[in-house]
């Protein structure tokens, strides 16, 4: 995983004069974190921060996921096995590839991969995929099956 980062996603306060003291001060933030904190960790650094300089402030905290990670077995292997099978190209075990759906299900103790696409569009006008790599790519979930399933 990458360090954890703190981001800003908005922060409003005052009236828009110049010469006005605002009188609250609201931001949202974020944290992307790995498995190596945990989110009362973070809570916990927040506020010690906060209470040593002596800030009145409120927190309402929401929680999207927590990071996970899939040990080593039957469905990491066979991924490995069937990617090297169509497309002859090695696999590395990354946590690059940004927040997916994959938080909901890893709390339930299933293996989880996330396997898709390169996409360099993703999130942007014209968000594409070459066909090509989606034919290459079912090719491999029907390798992994195959693998999984013994057929």
């Amino acid at each position: 995983f990458p360090p954890t980062s703190f981001q800003i996603s908005n922060i409003h306060a005052g009236t828009g004069a110049g010469n006005v003291i605002p009188g609250s001060l609201d931001v949202c933030f974020n944290f992307r974190f790995s498995t190596e904190v945990t989110d009362q960790e973070l809570i916990d650094r927040v506020t010690h921060i906060l209470d040593s300089h002596k800030l009145d402030y409120k927190i309402d905290w929401t929680y999207n996921g927590q990071p996970f990670l899939t040990d080593s077995g039957d469905l990491v292997e066979a991924t490995q096995q069937a990617i090297k099978h169509c497309t002859g190209r090695e696999t590395v075990l990354s946590t690059a590839g940004g927040t997916s759906d994959g938080r909901f299900i890893a709390p339930t103790g299933a293996q989880v991969i996330e396997l898709g696409p390169v996409n360099a569009t993703i999130h942007k006008i014209d968000e594409c995929v070459k066909m090509s790599d989606l034919e290459t790519l079912a090719e491999i979930y029907e390798d992994i099956l195959q693998r999984l399933l013994g057929a």
